[in-house]
């Protein structure tokens, strides 16, 4: 019994379930594998990188999806979906961010439909439709954090978490409502082991006349791969800390005294990411990581499940 490479879903012999390939397209019926090897993504990757308008260290395609031919095309231009193949420094880095994105879906985080493409090589590659993207190639207007604090790429870990906040409290249309997601997500990136977390992967975007923050992008539990024995907990400081945060850290100083959230609001948050803890596990189960991978993955969030309490409350 397959799983879905979208929804992780149990669909037969197929590669993907048809209510999954609907949310791509209600006309298509199935989506065939690239016709390049993990190689000759990251080769294409760097030859058209300075003709795309996204950047960062993972090699990256933007992509059409191509409904009547049933496969995603490479693009230089217009392209509606990014790309991600295998990293060689990295271990399934397709399979991680496939998987935890989905996991953020469940914790009530707004992200973009994402999921895993078949390479002729038998690798996969990770996809996101690109959230910046409306009907007949018109683009919504986004600023990440680092354009918005005046940083740039080379100095994104170079903020704290409160800043974070003072830019939705200076640039948000409703920030209050933002502050709850912005909460929301950095517990989530806590518990799922995304230390790298910095400035580019936090977005404004303006949709409908309101400025707010953009869906979820770049989650992955970045932990379980990175070398090294001094591993950093967050990207950017809380309290001057970066590692050994705990429970009253991130409720009573980061929610309550820098947020402003009310007890109540906090443990909404809490209570949700709480029910969607069951699914997680599951999830992991069944994805496409190897069994090394989702046993460290697992291990981790149960950990980290431990310190905020979460374990009490499920």
């Amino acid at each position: 019994m397959n799983h879905c490479r979208i929804s992780y879903a149990p669909c037969g012999d197929a590669a993907y379930s048809p209510k999954a390939l609907a949310l791509l397209s209600k006309s298509l019926r199935t989506l065939h594998d690239l016709p390049f090897s993990a190689d000759e993504q990251r080769f294409e990757a760097i030859n058209r990188e300075r003709k795309m308008s996204i950047q960062g260290v993972q090699p990256k395609m933007s992509a059409l999806l191509n409904v009547r031919k049933e496969c995603f095309e490479i693009t230089d231009l217009g392209g509606q979906f990014i790309l991600k193949p295998q990293n060689r420094d990295f271990p399934q880095l397709p399979e991680n961010e496939a998987i935890t994105m989905c996991m953020a879906a469940k914790a009530g985080i707004e992200v973009p439909l994402s999921g895993l493409i078949g390479s002729k090589d038998g690798s996969l590659t990770y996809f996101i439709r690109r959230f910046d993207r409306i009907k007949k190639g018109q683009k919504l207007a986004t600023e990440d954090f680092t354009q918005l604090l005046g940083r740039d790429r080379h100095t994104k870990y170079d903020a704290s978490m409160e800043k974070l906040v003072e830019v939705i409290e200076q640039f948000c249309t409703f920030p209050a409502l933002e502050k709850v997601k912005l909460f929301r997500l950095v517990l989530f990136n806590f518990l799922v082991g995304n230390e790298d977390a910095h400035l580019k992967n936090f977005t404004l975007i303006t949709r409908k006349g309101k400025v707010e923050l953009s869906p979820a992008y770049d989650l992955l539990n970045s932990t379980i791969v990175l070398r090294g024995a001094n591993i950093e907990e967050l990207a950017l400081t809380l309290a001057g800390k970066k590692r050994k945060i705990t429970h009253e850290l991130f409720i009573n100083y980061y929610g309550k005294e820098r947020m402003k959230l009310s007890d109540k609001t906090i443990q909404q948050v809490l209570s949700e990411l709480a029910s969607a803890i069951p699914e997680w596990f599951h999830l992991l189960d069944v994805c496409f990581l190897s069994d090394d991978l989702k046993g460290k993955y697992s291990q981790l969030l149960t950990n980290r499940i431990r310190i905020l309490g979460l374990d009490k409350m499920s």
